[in-house]
């Protein structure tokens, strides 16, 4: 391969990179906008704005030319790169309509790839989430690019973009001279696949909680197994024994989503496997419908925007059966339709079009390219994956209990704060934290696992309760080696929740540790907190945090006062309790943090404003 056939493949992941970046952040910004509107009561024109604006810069791509100049490539590549360091910042206005040009752009790139230099699309694809993998890996899920400290690095990565993409301008490609068109179902096929890999099979993290499986685990392997086709030799393979067999693309179609529903279902190691098998699976699809040949072709531009249209869609969907409560309530554990019917539509693109007829060879990278490039970022993976050891337990016996609803990571305004949040509960010198809002992996709040990168930025070990759909539930973090455990889901009329205990072990002393989350209040909260306190039982000393929606003097706080338990706020005369919600200009206290036979040494809320309520810590002491 010529220097400019490597440089190329590094100009087309870069921007591809961006791409599904932007799409994360589109998202995520979506999702914060969408949720004050709902909540509000009375959803204003914004609502629909928005939603066209993110609709349209993904259906531009329909306005791609038949046969785009490399001028063009080579600007399109510059705008995205440009357009990409607004998503560094971190403020959700400033991200929106950076998310919106690099959609744009990103879009309309992969538009003129697919259209002048179709070989170059799945190396390039594959790059781009490999890329993300490691990012996101070395951040400990939250993609370090997107963080601020990252943005002096952006600004120089986007200025190489553009003069990398000048030099390339004025250089020929094999594939420049050919322009090739889609089939009418590969569009759709092709944003099936885009949304099965960004929101679920390139993020470790998110399959990892799938399957209640290890990190460490899935994060080296998926990287491997999706860099793995950017070899010619295996891309070659793939192609002679699936690409151009009906029956092998027949059992692609069948084994996706038949392998998709059975992780879905399972759990543990039947699980893992089976994610493993349909990433696999997709991958495979993905190379199969790049270098096909279109049955009825169509404008590459048009059905590329029609499949991106789809990818908003499925999002949609996917974002429903997380919030069916105050969107769409027949959604309830429909969380495994999205996946199917983006399954279903791949399988129907493979079985669509005609046998492999791009050359597979032609300006793919060479295996020693891609070789250099899976070792470097297995390296970083296995470096940043690593075991870590935890603080442990204060040997006094005394310590801080504390319970922080971290609103999926966001604050009020919905500046993405994990950092500050995991800063806020270090600098209060916490060894106990019961977390509500806790996502691991939705694409909603940028595909972070708030338990992993807490725990991990923390040194603390933790419990996890996955409450909606694999990726959204309550943990409990602490300090000290691990513990037994168990957990139990509440009966829940509208979000479903359920309850965390732990068996800590503080100075050779017994401690029960729980962390809940209590319904809204049109939810049965009554039964909720008589379940809890049934699973709670008779055991002793303990502390129990959470957000329980509820003020004093309710019918859940007076339940749990009538089982024993104390509010350290009373038992230290602190009148009036500092109120807890919102985390600005506070109107209520919903948070608390309970106790049985232990003394509290103190009590107080955080001002940390990192989530949209405040922390409520407590320090407590055996009982004399």
């Amino acid at each position: 391969m010529t220097q400019p056939r490597y440089l190329r493949i590094v100009e087309a992941m870069s921007v591809l990179l961006f791409f599904f970046q932007g799409l994360s952040v589109g998202i995520s910004v979506l999702f914060g906008i969408i949720y004050d509107q709902v909540f509000a009561g009375t959803p204003g024109p914004w609502l629909v704005v928005s939603v066209l604006l993110v609709t349209a810069a993904l259906v531009v791509a329909a306005s791609s030319p038949a046969g785009p100049t490399r001028t063009r490539l080579a600007v399109l590549a510059s705008f995205t790169g440009i357009a990409r360091v607004a998503l560094s910042i971190n403020n959700a206005d400033v991200r929106f309509w950076g998310s919106l040009a690099v959609l744009a752009g990103g879009g309309l790139y992969l538009a003129g790839l697919l259209t002048a230099r179709r070989p170059i699309v799945l190396p390039a694809v594959l790059g781009g989430l490999a890329l993300q993998q490691v990012f996101q890996a070395t951040g400990l899920t939250y993609d370090v690019t997107l963080q601020p400290w990252w943005l002096p690095i952006q600004i120089v990565w986007g200025a190489l973009i553009v003069v990398l993409a000048a030099v390339l301008g004025r250089r020929a490609a094999a594939g420049d001279r050919r322009a090739s068109q889609m089939g009418g179902w590969t569009g759709l096929s092709l944003g099936g696949l885009i949304f099965l890999m960004t929101s679920l099979l390139a993020l470790p993290q998110a399959m990892a909680q799938w399957s209640t499986s290890a990190y460490t685990f899935f994060a080296p392997w998926m990287f491997a197994a999706t860099i793995a086709l950017m070899i010619p030799g295996l891309r070659h393979e793939v192609n002679r024994r699936v690409g151009s067999s009906r029956t092998g693309r027949v059992g692609v179609a069948l084994v996706l989503p038949a392998a998709l529903l059975l992780a879905y279902f399972a759990t543990g190691v039947l699980s893992a496997v089976a994610l493993l098998a349909t990433q696999a699976v997709a991958l495979v699809a993905l190379a199969c419908l790049l270098d096909a040949r279109p049955f009825r072709p169509r404008p590459t531009g048009l059905m590329l925007a029609i499949g991106l249209a789809f990818v908003l869609l499925l999002n949609f969907l996917n974002a429903f059966a997380f919030t069916y409560p105050y969107s769409l309530p027949f959604m309830r554990g429909l969380g495994w339709l999205p996946y199917l019917l983006a399954a279903a539509v791949v399988g129907g693109g493979i079985l669509s079009e005609m046998p492999v007829s791009v050359p597979w060879n032609e300006l793919s990278p060479r295996a020693d390219f891609s070789l250099t490039f899976g070792v470097l970022g297995m390296v970083a993976i296995l470096l940043a994956v690593r075991p870590q050891p935890v603080h442990g337990l204060p040997a006094s016996g005394t310590l801080r209990f504390a319970t922080f609803n971290i609103h999926y990571g966001y604050d009020r305004e919905w500046h993405y704060t994990l950092d500050d949040i995991a800063r806020t509960i270090e600098s209060e010198k916490v060894d106990v934290i019961a977390l509500q809002e806790v996502d691991t992996g939705r694409l909603t709040s940028y595909g972070v696992d708030d338990v992993r990168f807490l725990s991990r930025r923390l040194r603390m070990n933790a419990v996890y309760l996955p409450t909606v759909e694999h990726l959204t539930g309550i943990a409990l973090l602490y300090k000290g080696p691990e513990v037994e455990f168990d957990t139990r889901l509440l009966s829940s009329l509208q979000e479903q929740t359920g309850i965390i205990h732990a068996r800590l072990e503080v100075a050779h002393q017994p401690l029960h540790a729980y962390a809940i989350w209590v319904g809204l209040e049109d939810e049965h909260t009554e039964l909720q907190i008589t379940e809890a306190l049934a699973f709670i039982g008779d055991n002793t000393p303990a502390a129990f945090g959470g957000d329980f929606n509820a003020v004093p003097g309710s019918q859940v706080t007076s339940a749990i006062e009538q089982a024993g338990f104390e509010d350290p706020f009373t038992v230290l005369g602190i009148e009036p309790a500092p109120l807890t919600d919102p985390a600005v200009a506070p109107t209520q206290r919903v948070d608390f943090v309970w106790m049985r036979d232990l003394s509290p040494a103190g009590a107080w809320v955080a001002e940390s404003l990192a989530s949209d309520h405040r922390m409520v810590v407590v320090e407590v002491k055996p009982a004399p």
